[in-house]
């Protein structure tokens, strides 16, 4: 069985016995080394950031300069998909040379699907027929805690844990989930399973984080010096990072050239829509090696990520889990919304959206099966011609691979930098009792608490409603926009670090691509354009769904005042024509600091 508590304990080999031997376990490093370098001074803000918890210093340093991330945008200073790289290709003769052992294991990370699952595809076909395949899971509470991971995503993860478990079981291939406490010790405790098993390979799809592709740089290292090959392949992306260049040889900063070459890439390699089989199972003599393995459960979720029983029960209502829930939600969004969503996707209180955002997260569903499911329902194979809807939505789905290859190029932005280090600079505010309206949905703005309140009901907030909090969060009260990035990773079910640091550096104007800083969303007109009848609104503020007209867009100031405030609805918490005023001062000035 699996440990029912955060300890380390030994794995269980496939003949049942334990293994005697145990590992030593790695010296910690110190959170900061005292450096003359330049390059490793922190940020002249960077206190601040400590102090409201942008940085979470029990993981990480404090943060770097503007000076460190312009070497790594200009090359100075390796990234870290360089550096797995870099690993890959010096182990790659040791690699070659390891023969098939007693088993094959698949590390499962944010794929947790069976269907068109590159990496364990290839495990299946290293394994052969009468080799066992495994499944390995790997649960690491200081990860959750490090990334901030949403308990409502955590708990949808360990709900299509246990589908993926039945659903592998049903091919005799077992999965084994153990919970290691200190994420440091990842990279040496699978090597341990590996050894335990007797494993000769073993196979993962990369993640494009920092800490992910360093982590796998050393698992591939630490493989090849005990004689096992760890092989790590593109997969989450339908085009891999680095495949698109600009015509200066360099990778794209802004999305529609990058989506031109992304959609002729892809028609010139039809293979990439290609979707990997479900592999064969294990045969009866491949189950029978590993049947202890079959045992393990699923553990328990960490005590600080865990839901109330009542929100259990609603989110496991609002978002079904697994693989087949998934592939059900996107056939019958295609077969029945996507020919409108071109027209109707920007509003919130219609669902015209897929809302498969949750299994991309968690990789119930590759990306690569949802564009060749919708473009499938097109009358041509162009993804740039046929139904509208089709267009745009696919357009919608790039974005996902867009952000990725922006974070593999500009690694800083995983180091709670903004693209443009210049906006790093800007004087924030940070206003308690404001961040507090604006996380609680009373800033007096209708739109703006109906989408906060949304998000903390279901865990979701619809794109448009996205952008529109972001911009007021940074720009109405100039709070720093990381607050804003932290606070929605900590309560979306689809929590995905790439997609949302990218729409936040693009609401704040920071990002990658962005809106231009002078470029404020004004949330009345916002409202008006995109909520017309104030549906969205009286769904989500019950204080406000019996004002009558156009009044519920700004009770106060259509003449609904009395009637909002007997029923609770504050007043807007700021004025949005001298906000914007004052945000951009303090934009102008922040990236004007550094100039000479």
């Amino acid at each position: 069985m699996p440990p029912k508590s955060a300890t380390k304990r030994k794995a269980v080999v496939p003949n049942g016995t334990p293994n005697s031997t145990s590992s030593k376990k790695p010296k910690l490093e110190p959170t900061t080394t005292p450096s003359s370098d330049p390059l490793r001074q922190p940020h002249h803000l960077a206190a601040i950031a400590e102090d409201h918890g942008i940085v979470q210093r029990k993981f990480y340093p404090p943060e770097l300069s503007n000076a460190r991330a312009h070497a790594y945008a200009t090359d100075a200073l390796p990234r870290p998909i360089e550096q797995l790289t870099a690993a890959q290709e010096e182990t790659a003769p040791a690699r070659a040379n390891v023969t098939v052992g007693a088993a094959v294991v698949h590390w499962f990370k944010t794929d947790l699907r069976v269907a068109d699952n590159r990496a364990l595809w290839e495990a299946r076909q290293k394994a052969g027929a009468d080799v066992p395949l495994i499944g390995l899971f790997v649960v690491s509470p200081e990860d959750m805690q490090a990334h901030l991971t949403a308990p409502a995503r955590v708990d949808f993860i360990f709900r299509t844990l246990r589908i993926l478990r039945a659903d592998l079981e049903a091919l005799g291939i077992p999965l084994y989930i153990e919970t290691v406490p200190k994420r440091r010790e990842i990279p040496e405790r699978i090597i341990e399973f590996m050894q335990e098993w007797g494993a000769s390979h073993l196979f993962a799809n990369m993640e494009y984080e920092v800490d992910e592709l360093r982590r796998e740089a050393k698992i591939i290292r630490l493989g090849a010096e005990k004689g096992i090959a760890v092989e790590v392949v593109h997969d989450t992306c339908v085009v891999p990072p680095g495949a698109l260049t600009s015509g200066a040889g360099r990778q794209y900063a802004v999305y529609s050239p990058w989506y031109r070459a992304w959609m002729a890439h892809v028609h010139a390699h039809p293979e990439l829509l290609r979707p990997f089989t479900v592999p064969a199972g294990n045969s009866p003599a491949a189950r029978e090696k590993v049947a202890v393995l079959f045992d393990c459960e699923v553990p328990a979720i960490p005590h600080d990520k865990q839901l109330s029983a009542e929100e259990a029960e609603r989110f496991a209502a609002l978002w079904p889990a697994g693989e087949h829930e998934a592939m059900d939600r996107l056939d019958k969004f295609c077969e029945e919304k996507i020919a409108a969503y071109g027209k109707r996707r920007n509003f919130p209180a219609d669902a015209a959206t897929s809302s498969i955002s949750v299994h991309l997260a968690a990789g119930t569903l590759s990306a690569r099966t949802a564009v060749k499911t919708a473009r499938d329902r097109n009358k041509t194979k162009k993804l740039d011609a046929g139904v509208e809807g089709i267009q745009t939505w696919i357009s919608e789905v790039a974005w996902r691979d867009f952000y990725r290859h922006v974070l593999v190029n500009w690694p800083y932005i995983c180091m709670n930098k903004p693209f443009k280090p210049e906006y790093s600079n800007i004087a924030w505010s940070y206003n308690a009792s404001h961040l507090a309206a604006w996380r609680e949905g009373r800033t007096g703005f209708p739109l703006v608490d109906a989408a906060m309140r949304q998000l903390r009901r279901v865990g979701w907030m619809h794109n448009r409603c996205r952008m529109v909090v972001a911009s007021f969060l940074s720009k109405d009260l100039l709070a720093d926009w990381r607050l804003g990035e932290r606070h929605f990773m900590e309560h979306l079910v689809d929590g995905d670090f790439a997609s949302n640091s990218g729409g936040w550096g693009f609401s704040a104007s920071v990002g990658v691509d962005p809106q231009p800083y002078f470029r404020v969303f004004n949330p009345l007109l916002q409202s008006e354009k995109f909520d017309p009848a104030g549906e969205y609104i009286r769904k989500w503020v019950p204080e406000l769904r019996n004002v009558k007209g156009k009044a519920v867009h700004d009770p106060y100031g259509r003449g609904a005042g009395a009637q909002a405030k007997k029923e609770g609805y504050p007043r807007p918490i700021v004025d949005h024509k001298e906000s914007r005023e004052r945000a951009l001062k303090a934009y102008k000035a922040g990236i004007e600091r550094d100039k000479p």
